[in-house]
This record gives structure tokens, sequence and C-alpha cells, in this order.
């Protein structure tokens, strides 16, 4: 089989990887793939955006599969593309994907079905938010309402925080046209859980529950960034709110997606606050997360072309997937800087003991050197038999890799080793 999978991050990486593990598969693409897939795949300069350029690719080469993992592409109609050129694939089609590509919209999806989230008001109009604000209890969550690179949420502790969000969104447009419409909401707490599930649109299978931190600094401090490092699974996402969240979230919505007439087969990802009065959604992702796929996927037992082939077709059931027993890590490596200015271009050197464990993101190879190109450099995967092993494991096999300007968080996977 010709495959091609769609986008350039660890996320991909890590997919790949796994891929590639089915004897059936002959030949990946990337597109347009990193300096580190280029090992395992034919990285080709395609845009993950270039529905058009994606699609004749795909015809060309006469591919069998695709594989669409970012936001941007699925909510463009990346999968609509390639079906109707006769290419199955694994992703939502457009008018599922935007279960994320519109939080309002996921928002009001889960009001009309009585699926718990945080209580929230859409706004069209600034002065009419800032209006809101002004009586609103504090903290408060502003979120650009279409997809900003995981980035359009802002978390307000002061009035003129929340204030100055809106502004930077709807006035200044921070985040483009994404935030025309914001979204206020009600500021949740508790542990946080991110649950990827494999769903078909009737059947849906949980993969192992992980731990994202966002943050960039120690301690749960600095600028949110895109992911910093996750831990699976995660010690708060006990067998009874496991049972919980089937029930009241994970198969309401894709119940209520079918009822809209919207189907969605691919990977749904469920953002989870466990609060004191049960889990609520915080938010719904149209694909694999990431750095999450970096510490779920290591730990999955079946193959995961044939389970993606199974979502495709409509024939999953919960045999299929199977993960084994165990924890997993994985520590990224950051550009300084990040998720600010940060320099690019310095050489990276891995050593071969832990080649098979690094998920590259951010870098490029240049004259046959891989380089940095990103933020958000590499992940480093640990294993173990519990989430405190795993943790050592990621952190020792990191200590075999550097690049100039690199920096890590020190406490991946802290909160959970004390739950644990």
């Amino acid at each position: 089989m010709k495959l091609i999978v769609i986008g350039s991050g660890g996320r991909e990486h890590m997919i790949i990887k796994k891929l590639k593990e089915n004897p059936e598969v002959e030949k990946i693409y990337a597109l347009p793939g990193n300096g580190g897939i280029a090992d395992l795949a034919e990285c080709v300069a395609v845009s993950a955006t270039d529905i058009e350029g994606i699609t004749a690719f795909a015809v060309e080469h006469a591919v069998d599969y695709a594989v669409v993992t970012p936001d941007d592409p699925l909510a463009l109609g990346a999968v609509d593309a390639l079906n109707a050129v006769g290419i199955p694939c694994f992703g939502p089609v457009q008018k599922a994907a935007v279960i994320e590509a519109s939080k309002s919209f996921a928002k009001d999806l889960m009001r009309r079905y009585n699926i718990p989230t945080a209580a929230y008001e859409v706004f069209d109009d600034m002065d009419a938010a800032l209006a809101y604000i002004k009586t609103s209890a504090l903290p408060i969550v502003i979120k650009a309402d279409g997809l900003a690179l995981g980035k359009g949420v802002v978390i307000a502790e002061t009035r003129e925080d929340a204030e100055q969000a809106v502004r930077s969104m709807m006035a200044d447009k921070a985040f483009g046209d994404a935030g025309s419409r914001v979204v206020v909401e009600e500021y949740l707490e508790g542990p946080e859980v991110s649950v990827l599930t494999f769903t078909d649109g009737k059947t849906l299978v949980p993969m192992v529950s992980s731990m994202d931190h966002k943050r960039a600094l120690d301690g749960d401090k600095g600028l949110n960034t895109g992911g910093m490092g996750a831990i699976a699974p995660n010690p708060f996402y006990t067998k009874e709110i496991a049972e919980e969240s089937m029930n009241t979230i994970f198969l309401p919505t894709i119940r209520a997606m079918e009822a809209e007439g919207r189907e969605f087969r691919g990977c749904l990802y469920f953002s989870l606050m466990l609060t004191k009065d049960g889990p609520k959604v915080i938010e719904y992702n149209c694909r694999f997360g990431d750095p999450e796929t970096q510490a779920v996927l290591p730990l999955l037992e079946s193959d995961l072309l044939t389970i993606m082939m199974k979502v495709t077709e409509g024939t999953l059931k919960p045999e299929d997937v199977v993960f084994r027993e165990g924890a997993s890590c994985c520590v990224i490596l950051a550009s300084a800087g990040y998720p600010g200015k940060y320099e690019k271009g310095f050489p990276i050197a891995i050593e071969d003991s832990v080649k098979d464990r690094v998920i590259v993101a951010g870098a490029a190879l240049k004259d046959g050197v891989l380089v940095t190109n990103g933020g958000r450099v590499l992940g480093v995967i640990g294993l173990g038999s519990t989430v405190k092993e795993a943790v050592a494991d990621a952190y020792s096999q990191a200590e075999h890799v550097s690049f100039e300007n690199a920096f890590c968080r020190k406490d991946i996977g802290q909160k959970a080793i004390q739950e644990g």
C-alpha cells in the first residue's frame, strides 16, 4: 500500500512510525513532513493547507489511503476533496470537522444535547462582549471562535485582562478572522484530562487517557504553548470517571453529530475538566492531539493502519483497539524564547542509542544535517511500568539529545506522580 500523511509535526512523526509497523505499507509520503520524518517517509514540499496540491499529488502517485491529521486541512475539506477523487481517508469530512473549527458550534451543540460543559455566551459584537464581562465572575475564559493554532484561549484573572483579550481578538485581529467571533465562558476548576478516541460515527473506542502540560515553564508558569509534554495514562481519570464520561459525554457527542447530519469518522479528542460536579467538556478537537499522541501511541499494541481503515469503512469494534499495560511520557525540547521569538538553524545532536525514542517536530534537513526549525523542536519518549518510571526514562533519554538554546520543563508528570 502507498499512503500519504498530511502534516509536519511531532504528531505526524509518531503516527508514521506506527503506520510503518504494518507489513502491507510499501511507501509513505509526508506532505510536507519534516527533517526527522524524512528517515521514515518521502517528504514532499506540498503545504498541508494546499488541498488542490494534495489531491493532485495523491492521484498522480496512485495513493491507496490518506491520513489527514492537522486541524486546518480538515476544516478546509481535505478529506472531502480526497474522497471525491476516490481516495479513502482517515479524518472527518469538513462538516464534521466544524466541531473544532468553530467553538460556538461546539458549545451550541453541547447546549442542545445536554452535554456537560462550562456556561457560556457567544459574541459577534465587541461592545456587547465587553459589557457582559463587566458583570461576569472571575476568572473568566475568552476563546477565539475559529482555529488559532491552539493559542486562541485566554484565562483572564482580572476584568482588565478579559477586556484586553476581547479587544486583541476582535479589534486587533490577533488571530485573524478566527477572533471575529468570541466565546466567553465560565472558568472550570479541577484536574484536566485528554482522551483521544477512535470513532466510525457509530462506535467509539477511547484510547489511553493522557495529561498535557500547556504552560512553557515549570510549575505551570509562563505563556501557553502547543504543549511542553504529556504523560499517559492520566491517574486522575479513574475507571468510574471513564464510565461516566462515556455515558454523559462521548456517546452523546457522536450521536449528536449524527443527528445533525455531521457523522464524525476519525479521531475525536475530548479535553475534559474533572470538576466537583463531574467531568465537563473544555473543548473538542477533530484530530489527534500534540503532544498527547506522542505519549499515547507508544502504548498501542494493535495495528494503527488496520484501526484507521476500519474507522473509514464504518466497521470499528472495541476489540480492535488494544493498549498494553504500563505508562509513557513525552518531554518536549524547545527553542529558547518559545512561544515568543526564537532563533532557528542550530544543529541537533541525537545519539544513536536514543534515536528510536526521539520524535521530531520543528526541524529541517540542511545539507544533510538536522537543524532546529521551530519552537517545539522534538519530543523524547520514556516508557515504564508506572508514570514515575516513564518520566524518569524520558528525562534520562533526553540527556542524549542536544542543540544550542534548548530548554524543557523539568516537571512533566509530577502532578500525576503525586496523584498516583
